[in-house]
């Protein structure tokens, strides 16, 4: 191995860094994607709640069919804000395994520069 083991070390130090590099690169994207839609929907938070409230307000002073389409777009309004819930469930959960990802890899790599050693 002594021909080849420098060129070796040399290339999985390589490897290690743009790991590392790309990795940390892609956590901070990930995590400025939250901290944005998590702010946005925390704006936008109380906007159901508001327009659920102000259906039931309307209810006795509209006719059943007014009535119903107005029920209608509350329940599709609210299926929209469950969705962004989700997504920004789902980003925590994406953030959660590209550290996990990450973590795997850089002791992988550690393992292999060890045995080389």
């Amino acid at each position: 191995m002594g021909l080849f083991g420098n060129n070796i070390k040399k290339i999985i130090r390589e490897i290690r860094a743009r790991n590392e590099y790309y990795s940390n690169d892609l956590n901070k994207e990930i995590n400025e994607l939250i901290d944005d839609l998590k702010s946005d929907y925390a704006q936008h938070s109380n906007v159901v709640s508001d327009f659920d409230s102000f259906v039931h307000e309307l209810n006795g002073k509209l006719d059943t069919a007014d009535t119903a389409k107005l029920e209608d777009f509350l329940q599709r309004f609210s299926k929209v804000d469950r969705n962004a819930q989700k997504g920004l469930d789902a980003l925590y959960e994406v953030s959660r395994n590209q550290r996990k990802i990450t973590s795997e890899s850089l002791r992988d790599i550690e393992e292999i520069e060890f045995e080389l050693k």
